[in-house]
């Protein structure tokens, strides 16, 4: 079985894929943001959701700078990982009624969806530097640090709020 929809023969190929892949991802992420804004009911962790919406188009147009940095068109690669995320997400969603229930249960899926991307950005800012990009790594680390001050945020939300509630 094939992980890969090309074969990656190089570092920079490997790269340009995992740079797809989480291009993909983000752009998964804006429709999927909307939903959740919608389905919580909690003041604090609506705005979360709807601050990290808006950072969410900039790490897209981060990205986009990568691409066009490095030459290559700004496409995504299907990403099975953050869809099974986002799939799972929606079904959690769905099956909950009680409405502390549902924003604890929308606030861990989005804390996965933050582990997925802080990975993903993490490597991507090594292998930049490994192929001699540190100008890519210098974006990709703005976009690192927001995702992990979005991951602080709801891990303090849900600690002090959520996870309470339930």
């Amino acid at each position: 079985m094939a992980i890969f929809s090309k074969d990656i023969d190089s570092m920079e190929d490997l790269y340009l894929h995992t740079l797809r892949d989480i291009y993909y991802a983000e752009k998964q992420i804006e429709k999927a943001l909307p939903k959740m804004i919608d389905k919580a009911s909690e003041g604090k962790l609506r705005e979360a959701f709807a601050a990290h919406l808006e950072e969410t188009h900039d790490h897209v147009q981060r990205l986009e700078q990568v691409f066009e940095m490095i030459g290559a068109e700004a496409k995504g690669v299907t990403c099975p990982a953050i869809d099974g995320i986002i799939e799972e997400a929606e079904e959690i969603s769905s099956d909950v009624s009680d409405s502390q229930v549902l924003d604890a249960a929308l606030a861990a899926a989005a804390q996965a969806v933050e582990h997925y991307e802080i990975t993903r950005y993490g490597t991507l800012i090594a292998w930049s530097k490994e192929i001699g990009r540190e100008d890519c790594a210098d974006l990709l680390k703005q976009t690192l640090a927001e995702e992990r001050e979005a991951d602080e945020k709801l891990t303090h939300i849900a600690e002090n709020r959520l996870n309470e509630a339930v």
